[in-house]
């Protein structure tokens, strides 16, 4: 039996609609894990984060090639100022990720708070954005992407619409590369984007796929560039990640697992926190005064015991021993 500790933790800006992270740790004989699927996940959609948790904490990741992995900085849906001073936190940085088509704000918006990101960024930093599918349908989106690409030139858009067949739309409308996030993660058939041409990108996350090596095998399998991305985790998570990206032949592009810095504060007393752009690669382990100044109050932490036990009984019934 694991050892699972949940954890409340606040966001510095609000992030996916929410104010506080919640989660659990787990620790077992190849170190700490996280298990922290969002609260709106169905328990079969849980499995595999279970799975990733249990690699973790009993398995364990393959050997990697490099010592150091490249990061954007992920600046959430939030005001221009607040953008700016995001990527003046984050000196050394050469790429950043913008949060765009956010409900109840307008394009005008996005390209304000994109323009104080090249400002701050620099002319030779990278931007990519991420719609998180919120644009409605692909021409909507192909107007936003080609204004936004005039703007402040993209590297790519991630996941401009919800749905497969709308992905490889808006990338017959624009020259800008596309990414696929939710369309591979909460896919029934994660190969399908790569079948039907509609991304020229894979996001990859480590806790939805199952694990490091279930990612390999995707990875291997979906034959696109890869951007190893996170689950907006603690420094235990984002480890997990960080294995994935160290362990790549080859890493294109920068890594989205500069998430620890959107959180109030992390669980171990050396954080995984990007310098100059870039995350070292090794484990983390949790500080014993962080974690019990981290504890969920006790009515999160039973409703997280009982969703932990529902997706184990879940994982169990459809056959997987981790």
């Amino acid at each position: 039996m694991l050892d699972a500790r949940t954890y409340a933790i606040g966001l510095r800006t609000r992030f996916r609609g929410l104010h506080v992270r919640h989660g659990m740790l787990l620790q077992g004989p190849a170190g700490w894990a996280e298990f922290a699927p969002f609260d709106d996940y169905d328990i079969a959609a849980c499995v595999p984060w279970w799975q990733a948790a249990v690699e973790a904490a009993t398995v364990g990741w393959p050997a990697p090639v490099r010592d150091r992995v490249p990061v954007n900085v992920t600046i959430p849906a939030c005001a221009p100022d607040r953008a700016a001073a995001i990527i003046a936190a984050h000196p050394g940085a050469h790429t950043a990720k913008v949060k765009v088509a956010e409900a109840g704000q307008t394009l005008r918006e996005d390209l304000e708070r994109v323009a104080a990101v090249r400002d701050a960024l620099g002319t030779a930093g990278w931007i990519r954005v991420d719609a998180n599918g919120g644009w409605p349908d692909p021409e909507v989106a192909a107007a936003a992407i080609v204004a936004l690409h005039r703007e402040v030139g993209l590297q790519y858009v991630e996941q401009p619409c919800a749905t497969v067949e709308q992905l490889a739309r808006v990338r017959r409308l624009v020259d800008v590369p596309i990414a696929a996030d939710e369309s591979i993660r909460r896919a029934a058939d994660p190969l399908r984007v790569a079948r039907e041409h509609a991304a020229d990108i894979a996001v990859i996350k480590v806790a939805p796929l199952g694990g490091v090596a279930a990612a390999l095998r995707l990875i291997e399998a979906i034959g696109l560039p890869v951007v190893v991305s996170s689950a907006l985790e603690t420094s235990v998570g984002i480890a997990a990640g960080v294995a994935l990206a160290a362990a790549l032949p080859e890493l294109p592009y920068a890594c989205g697992l500069a998430t620890v810095a959107l959180l109030d504060r992390d669980v171990c007393a050396e954080p995984l926190l990007a310098v100059d752009g870039y995350l070292p690669v090794r484990r983390a382990v949790p500080d014993p005064a962080a974690l019990a100044a981290l504890a969920a109050p006790h009515d999160v932490s039973v409703m997280w015991e009982q969703r932990l036990g529902a997706v184990r009984a879940a994982a169990a019934a459809c056959g997987s021993t981790r």
